[in-house]
């Protein structure tokens, strides 16, 4: 007969249990001490653990030789818990058994000994489903019971407690397991059945179970029925979920105004098997990830992503397409757009379409975050303004750039024409070496030097750079003569400094030296999906 998997691999010791170290180390001094208490109460959300800790903690009560804490698994007191045959265990769920009478018979049965082992342990689920009454005569006995007798109380809504029943136990919080954790449990869960699961795939089970184990291996089995590899294909096919490719796309249209492949983003979701308002809380998502990518380090990044390292990219690319402000005005649409799929769910589409125009274009709105949204673009502008370089007294542009050489100096200054390639100047006067750190990540440079100068960004993006740590001095290296040429025109130097300078990579009026001499690299997937 088939078990569940999640029956099958649920926690016998305290060892097992995952995520909830700070409930299993105290759980575990209890049983190694023999220090019990008469009630315990076990609150949290679903999956979390709380009734496994509860069988094991009736299992610790009554084994007859635990090991460091644990109960052996091995005696009769655990094998018959085990097996659902203790007769002095009794578990109940107070969602159908929450009337008074039910609490009076548990209050008259105390009295008596247990039949077979140290310990009759009552364990009752969903305890906040009893009923005023029924909490009023379990008071006195919950308070004080016979010696022979523990209760374990558990709950997914501990507000719904009364005072009085809380403060007579000793309370646990279970939380939210992390999502690495649940996925390293899929993945051991993987081998030990011989299925083939996919790291990335596991991830986006643990995420979809938010916190929640019982939901993350019930999905991972869901997911593999029929024999199936669980791949993120398979995962995103089977729980009807989007796709980041999809989320991302959204974010770069809405970024370039480009109102054709909205259309074609929410026909696309429409015309297929996918619900618009999933995809539509999966957007809501998504945006928040964004603003939690623009605010925090990137240290604090990874405890509050949960994300694949192509996800991470992606993310990234996409957060910096908006400012804080805009992404600010944005939710305030997408939870409008949400709330009205709700009010009116024959109009879905629509409203997602709407939606998606009004935050592409936020000249639409008159709102006041729409009008801080255009107030920020105007800002970045300004900032461009300023870095620009502006002609001196003589109708000569101020000079750059200047270029570095092993032995000699080389100043670079322009003539009036703005398409003109800067003439070279040699002088024997030492250099001295400034300490040169690399920029890993140009995509936001190159995304605004696009909008000025298409060509100047298609050069920049095989580039290597470096900046010095006074942020005054970058080298661009190019793959070849052909690209420093190009890359050293007025143009495109005037293009280059405006993005650095906008993006806060280098202060204004930085010298900037084209070089020669960059690695091949791979093109990175940016709208083209390529690692996807």
């Amino acid at each position: 007969m088939h078990q569940a998997l999640y029956r099958k691999y649920r926690p016998r010791i305290f060892d097992d249990v995952c995520g909830e170290d700070h409930v299993t180390s105290v759980l575990k001094y209890e049983s190694k001490t023999s220090k019990f208490s008469h009630a315990y109460l076990f609150c949290g959300p679903r999956g979390t653990g709380k009734t496994s800790c509860a069988k094991i903690l009736a299992k610790a009560l009554n084994c007859e030789d635990p090991v460091d804490g644990n109960p052996c698994g091995k005696c009769f007191a655990c094998t018959s818990i085990d097996d659902g045959n203790a007769t002095d265990v009794l578990e109940m769920d107070a969602a159908s058994n929450n009337g008074v009478d039910y609490i009076r018979d548990i209050r008259d049965e105390v009295s008596y000994t247990p039949a077979s082992l140290k310990k009759r342990v009552y364990i009752i689920d969903e305890v906040h489903m009893l009923s005023v009454s029924a909490f009023n005569a379990l008071l006195k006995t919950l308070e004080e019971p016979p010696e022979h007798v523990v209760f374990i109380l558990a709950t997914t809504e501990f507000h719904k407690l009364p005072a009085t029943i809380v403060s007579r136990c000793q309370r646990f919080d279970f939380r939210r397991i992390k999502a690495d954790v649940i996925a390293a449990r899929l993945l051991h869960i993987a081998v030990e059945e011989n299925m083939v699961l996919d790291e990335n795939a596991a991830k986006i089970i643990a995420k979809q179970s938010q916190g929640g184990m019982r939901d993350a291996i019930s999905l991972f089995e869901l997911c593999s029925a029929g024999g199936y590899d669980v791949t993120p294909e398979r995962v995103s096919e089977i729980l009807g979920l989007t796709g980041i490719e999809i989320l991302y796309k959204t974010a770069v249209a809405v970024s370039r105004n480009d109102i054709s492949s909205i259309f074609g983003i929410i026909k696309s979701v429409d015309s297929s098997s996918k619900d618009i308002s999933v995809f539509w809380s999966e957007l809501i998502s998504f945006w928040r990830d964004l603003l939690v990518y623009k605010y925090l380090s990137d240290e604090e990044k990874p405890s509050y992503l949960d994300l694949t390292e192509p996800e991470m990219k992606l993310l990234a690319d996409a957060s910096r397409r908006f400012t804080k402000e805009k992404l600010t005005y944005h939710f305030s649409l997408l939870d409008d757009a949400m709330k009205e799929m709700v009010r009116l769910p024959q109009n879905k589409r629509l409203s997602a379409e709407l939606t998606l125009i009004k935050m592409a274009d936020s000249s639409i709105e008159a709102t006041t975050q729409a009008v801080l949204s255009r107030v920020s673009a105007l800002e970045q502008k300004l900032v461009l303004l300023e870095s620009s370089p502006l002609p001196n007294v003589s109708g000569e542009t101020a000079p750059v750039i200047t270029e570095n050489k092993p032995v000699d100096q080389v100043k670079v200054t322009t003539s009036a024409s703005t398409d003109s390639v800067p003439q070279v100047e040699s002088s024997n006067a030492p250099v001295n070496k400034v300490e040169m750190r690399q920029v890993l990540d140009l995509g936001d440079v190159i995304e605004r030097v696009a909008s000025q100068n298409p060509v100047c960004a298609g050069f920049l993006n095989d580039c290597d750079c470096f900046i010095s740590d006074d942020n005054k001095k970058v080298v661009i290296k190019t793959l070849n003569d052909f690209a420093k040429t190009m890359l050293s025109a007025s143009s495109s130097m005037s293009s280059i400094q405006s993005a650095l300078r906008v993006c806060g990579i280098t202060e204004a009026g930085a010298e900037i030296t084209i070089e020669t001499g960059a690695l091949p690299k791979k093109k990175p997937a940016i709208d083209e999906l390529e690692e996807f």
